[in-house]
């Protein structure tokens, strides 16, 4: 399995430099500065030159007998294509640079888990055939929204896995490029939806909306369990349910949603204040923090 080199082809100084004061949603200056901070952000580390560290007995244990990792492989081998298949129906340079950059690093998040799980001798399923989408819009917007989601509860758990020493320091510190990424696709992936639906035609926004509506409830009717197959084979909308239950670190529930907001903000506090951040879970979360009286244990 290798990862192809990226390349772009050079932009102006113009196209690259991050524009000066306000910035009004959907203008010229929004999407530059969207797509200037994923660009330059990027981190050229590649997955073949991991030093995976050495695990102790128990810590190998409890990393390899986490049933998450066929699941990791392959969301983000579908994220990959369906953010690439989109990109290529991208005329813009600038945007198309960006989402090339983006679907790069999904497929380098695909290569990091496969290096990790020889690594450390955990056994994968075969992978599927990745069917390119039909709809590449829609694939793009699952994927954005879907790591919206997930992102924000998989920054929560990593941190609870982090002070709990579920996973040994080093090998937190050898996904945190990772994490990073997650929190600048997200950063990207909003800022496009607001980009996005201000500059198409007037007559397809109302159709944008419902297509955006249309998505969420795909979503959450994946990840309330609705979606299943007949095998009963693991799915995309148990990746974050499972995670939070094979971690098996004793924290309640409002523990946990007080960690996924303070990473959250933590994580997506570093980028310029002038764009937006994923509203839709941490509003979800904070509403839900709200209602509750006694801690639940998680």
């Amino acid at each position: 399995m290798t990862l192809q080199p990226l390349t772009f082809p050079d932009l102006s100084e113009d196209m690259m430099a991050p524009p000066v004061g306000a910035i009004r949603l959907g203008s010229e200056d929004h999407k530059k500065l969207f797509c200037f901070t994923l660009l330059s952000t990027f981190d050229p580390y590649k997955p073949a030159v991991i030093d995976w560290p050495e695990l102790e007995p128990d810590a190998l244990a409890r990393l390899t007998s986490l049933p998450i990792w066929d699941i990791a492989v392959q969301t983000e081998g579908k994220a990959g294509l369906r953010v690439q298949t989109y990109g290529d129906t991208v005329a813009d340079p600038l945007l198309n640079q960006a989402i090339a950059l983006n679907a790069f690093e999904e497929k380098r998040h695909k290569h990091v888990l496969h290096n990790m799980v020889q690594a450390y001798g955990i056994q994968l399923e075969p992978e599927p055939e990745y069917a390119v989408p039909r709809d590449a819009e829609w694939a793009f917007m699952v994927t954005g929204y879907s790591e919206c989601i997930d992102s924000f509860f998989a920054f929560g758990l990593f941190e609870t896995a982090r002070r709990s020493g579920f996973f040994p320091k080093e090998l937190v510190e050898t996904f945190e490029p990772v994490m990073r990424e997650e929190g600048r696709h997200i950063l990207f992936y909003v800022n496009w939806v607001a980009w996005h639906r201000r500059n198409i035609p007037l007559w397809r926004r109302p159709g944008f909306a419902l297509k955006i509506a249309a998505v969420w409830a795909f979503l959450i009717w994946e990840r309330i369990g609705i979606a299943r197959d007949v095998g009963g084979a693991p799915q995309d909308n148990n990746f974050t349910v499972n995670g939070a239950q094979d971690l098996g670190v004793d924290v309640s529930v409002a523990e946990l949603m007080d960690t996924c907001l303070a990473e959250n903000d933590r994580r997506l506090g570093i980028y310029d204040t002038r764009l937006l951040r994923p509203n839709f879970v941490p509003r979800m979360v904070r509403f839900a923090r709200r209602l509750m009286r006694k801690p639940a244990r998680a």
